[in-house]
């Protein structure tokens, strides 16, 4: 059972004092205080210190943590250039690297980047795959790659990753074509159903397609993007965190998204539950808008540790 935490690496996390070179000393305490890894997030919806060179900065900051992307859009990005920055990033940390991928979806949180990539909105699933594929082809030596969309006749050699299978890629998202794809594709799933059922429902389909593709479910790490707030009445500060991060209140945001709040005891409870729908990797994101206020969730939930991981009591 892995327990790990997304990094306040956005503006809305850092509050009107707050100093984003915190971030790398912020790691290394969660490191120290037991998490078993560290995750950003990727977006142009907002200020924020980029994904990647964030975790150029943690690598050689921390020792043991994986670091991870929950999620990295590729489509922001040249996917030759990308294949040479997780390479590198995984050669720097030891082979520690995670990629969590998406690729974006209607509103203000997707079709809008893909016109500032100058990349078309078409096909973006198709684009993600062979994406994926390219990097996977480039880490294992191919001087050229034909998909359907990308086609390299003349690849330069590419920087290997710290593993020769390079680092194990995820995949967002909970559609019925999502699920299908992470479990013929992928080496990992990082959805954030709003319910446990819906989990429990989902990694069945993952399994499901894995099998039907000849890949054993033990393949799969089975993650959950999860919001959490500790602390008595939560609702009023977790209702600022949704408008501020999302746009909508937390009456919305909790229709689409996993959030958990409440006493230790209430955690403990709500994430139970997605444990015992299958989830055995949480990344929890810290339901919080200031540095100081992060820093007091971390540790909080740094506190719940030991139970959360006592919670996995049966081999899935």
């Amino acid at each position: 059972m892995d327990i790990g935490v997304l990094l306040p690496t956005g503006k809305a996390q850092w509050g009107a004092d707050g100093d984003p070179r915190d971030l790398v000393a912020f790691g290394i305490e969660a490191e120290r205080s037991g998490f078993s890894s560290l995750f950003v997030n990727d977006s142009l919806i907002s200020p924020r210190i980029e994904a990647l060179t964030m975790l150029a900065a943690l690598a050689p900051a921390t020792e043991r943590v994986t670091l991870g992307t929950g999620a990295l859009l590729p489509f922001l990005r040249r996917p030759v250039q990308v294949a040479q920055s997780l390479a590198s990033i995984d050669l720097l940390s030891g082979g520690r690297l995670a990629v969590a991928v998406g690729a974006g979806f209607p509103g203000r949180f997707g079709r809008p980047f893909y016109t500032l990539s100058e990349v078309p909105w078409a096909h973006r699933f198709a684009r993600l795959d062979e994406t994926v594929a390219l990097w996977r082809a480039l880490w294992a030596g191919a001087t050229s790659f034909h998909g359907e969309i990308l086609r390299y006749d003349d690849l330069p050699a590419a920087t290997r990753p710290y593993r020769a299978d390079g680092p194990p890629i995820w995949l967002g998202g909970a559609t019925p074509a999502a699920l299908d794809r992470t479990g013929r594709l992928y080496d990992g799933w990082l959805p954030y159903p709003p319910a446990p059922s819906d989990y429990a429902s989902g990694l069945l389909s993952v399994r499901k397609a894995a099998a039907d593709s000849g890949r054993l479910a033990e393949q799969i790490t089975p993650a959950l993007f999860v919001s959490v707030r500790v602390g008595e009445s939560p609702r009023g500060s977790l209702d600022d965190y949704a408008r501020a991060n999302y746009g909508m209140p937390l009456a919305e945001l909790e229709k689409i998204q996993a959030v958990v709040s409440g006493s230790a005891e209430q955690i403990l409870d709500g994430l139970g539950r997605y444990v015992a729908a299958g989830a055995r990797h949480l990344v929890i994101r810290l339901a919080a808008l200031d540095l100081r206020s992060q820093h007091d969730q971390l540790e909080r939930i740094a506190a719940l540790i030991p139970d959360l991981q006592a919670l996995d009591t049966t081999p899935l």
